[in-house]
């Protein structure tokens, strides 16, 4: 029996299956990167999509597989492993699901959203409910090409558009360990008033634009209850789990930042210890996102 399926992000399989083996959640068998469990589902940070009701079918034919999901619900995104050619058949008969890029800081999509793939060429698995509203769990973003001075800012937008609240116009903002500026730039983007800190230099660009001021310091060399206080907290810096996680603490013990939203990563072997750390903090989310390298994103967000 299936009871809950978990999709990873190629060559992140390995740090699904610590999390669910830790958790205490088995994993009966891997389809893909779809990790199939007889055990109900829960959260998992290194899963992009939780399918949270699959149900294990009979696919005779093609027609017979659209028509059993059609008979459940409307919207459906196919996972594709193997038996390409009869996937495709049958979503050619399903309505179709178009995957369109998201202009931030645009919703998500709000239609429901569930997920099928062929086990074999006449077993079915669909799961009419999942947790991601994209297929597969992963969001494409209509770029920007020329503003950004790196791709950095698609991970933010990402993890933005998950937790539903951006800064708005005026919202004081703080992102540490800024250099070049991929993160500055997008909320320098929303309006927001956003104070650099970085030793390294922001790209002039940047650094020119209305409501960000550069302060030339180490991030972690500021004292949260000497700074006046701030509605967002952002960190993409580069340092040990551990560090970081120090960090967090004493900004949520200083009652400094609102909001939080930081990049946790990793160098060499996935910390999975750090990681539980960070997840007991009280009103913690923890994910990992389809433009998260091999990191994590962190966020805790004033109710």
């Amino acid at each position: 029996m299936i009871a809950s399926a978990y999709l990873a992000a190629a060559g992140f399989e390995a740090e699904l299956a610590e999390e669910l083996r830790r958790s205490g959640r088995a994993v009966s068998a891997w389809h893909g990167r779809l990790a199939l469990s007889p055990d109900g589902p829960g959260p998992a940070a290194w899963a992009l999509d939780v399918w949270s009701d699959p149900r294990e079918l009979p696919a005779p034919s093609v027609k017979a597989s659209a028509d059993a999901l059609r008979a459940m619900q409307r919207n459906w995104a196919g996972y594709t492993v193997a038996h390409h050619r009869r996937s495709a058949l049958i979503a050619e008969r399903l309505p179709p699901v178009r995957a369109r890029p998201l202009a931030f800081p645009e919703a998500p999509p709000a239609s429901h959203l569930g997920a099928w793939t062929l086990l074999a060429a006449d077993r079915l698995l669909a799961s009419p409910t999942k947790t991601s509203p994209f297929v597969n769990g992963e969001v494409a973003f209509i770029e920007d090409r020329e503003g950004p001075p790196s791709r950095a800012y698609l991970k933010l937008w990402e993890a933005l558009t998950r937790l539903g609240r951006h800064p708005g116009p005026g919202e004081r903002c703080l992102d540490l360990g800024a250099s070049p500026g991929g993160w500055t730039w997008a909320l320098a983007r929303l309006g927001a008033l956003v104070e650099a800190v970085d030793k390294a230099p922001l790209d002039p660009r940047v650094a020119a634009m209305p409501g960000v001021s550069v302060r030339a310091e180490s991030a972690f060399a500021l004292d949260p209850t000497k700074e006046a206080a701030v509605d967002w907290l952002f960190s993409d810096v580069i340092c040990y789990p551990a560090r970081l996680l120090a960090l967090v603490r004493r900004w949520i013990a200083a009652g400094a930042a609102r909001n939080l939203v930081c990049t946790v990563k990793f160098q060499g072997a996935t910390d999975h210890d750090v990681v539980a750390q960070f997840a007991a903090i009280e009103g913690a989310v923890l994910f990992h996102g389809a433009h998260n390298k091999h990191e994590l994103t962190f966020a805790r967000l004033a109710a």
